[in-house]
């Protein structure tokens, strides 16, 4: 067999549909771009909808499939709508990545409740009933496969990114509960945790003279990830590639977490 059709006999997403939430997002984007050229049918949800009917334009535009839905992840009513209307128009959701969220950067003393209330329900509460929504469409397809977007944070934290964590933190413990639970109805949960990425959100920490240095300092590579290096990942997990695979987290973080950069050490090279 030639290598490209063992590839795509592993890989292909041909015929999976996709329901990405953040679509319109820096990362969201450029998963959806990516996962569609694997051959997923796109279900972009997120609350920017001008953007998203831009973007599945062009994901079509490409050969590929998107279709634009409007999802405010805060809001119950509007999760089950979007659910219901995605059902209507593809009959199944194969897979489910959750990727909106959002982050301000406080103290824990400076965060206020709105603050604090706003980034849980996104972060947390949002991913958990719309996991629960799709969900029970799963079980009665028996199969399904749901990707939580989880972070370096649900490890190893920042200053000044206390509720963002918490809600990381707790995305992975719910990503093993899907894995545990719903395994008998034939579906699976991993996390995808993306290191320090460079998006248009964090330009301003990559740009801060003494954060960025703090980061280098912290990842092997010394450098910033780019949002087109989760790609492969995802799509490895949205793939039967990993049809064996529930209840982990896979970190994409250039060496961050396995200790950054080396102090001096005796070397002939």
């Amino acid at each position: 067999m030639a290598i490209g059709e063992n590839l795509e006999k592993l890989f292909s997403l041909k015929g999976k549909v996709i329901l990405l939430t953040g679509a319109a997002g820096g990362i969201g984007e450029v998963l959806a771009r990516g996962l569609a050229g694997a051959g997923g049918e796109l279900a972009l949800c997120d609350i920017a909808l001008e953007k998203l009917k831009k973007l599945a334009e062009d994901i079509g535009t490409a050969g590929d499939s998107a279709r634009p839905y409007e999802l405010d992840v805060t809001d119950r009513g509007s999760i089950k709508a979007c659910v219901d209307t995605v059902i209507r128009d593809y009959g199944r959701i194969d897979v489910l990545i959750n990727c909106a969220g959002i982050n301000k950067r406080e103290g824990i003393l400076d965060v206020e409740e709105e603050t604090y209330d706003r980034i849980m329900n996104i972060n947390l509460k949002g991913l958990y009933f719309l996991s629960q929504e799709v969900a029970m469409h799963m079980m009665e397809q028996h199969s399904g496969n749901i990707i939580n977007m989880a972070s370096h944070n649900s490890v190893g934290m920042l200053g000044g990114c206390s509720v963002y964590g918490a809600t990381k933190s707790a995305v992975t413990a719910l990503t093993r509960s899907m894995a545990v639970e719903w395994a008998q109805y034939g579906i699976r949960a991993n996390a995808l945790a993306p290191g320090h990425i460079l998006t248009p959100l964090t330009t301003v920490t990559w740009e801060h003279p003494q954060r960025s240095q703090y980061l280098k300092e912290r990842i092997a590579m010394q450098r910033p990830g780019s949002p087109e290096e989760l790609v492969g990942v995802a799509v490895m997990l949205a793939s039967d590639a990993s049809s064996y695979m529930s209840g982990m987290m896979i970190h994409v973080d250039g060496g961050c977490l396995a200790g950054g950069t080396p102090w001096p050490y005796d070397t002939k090279y």
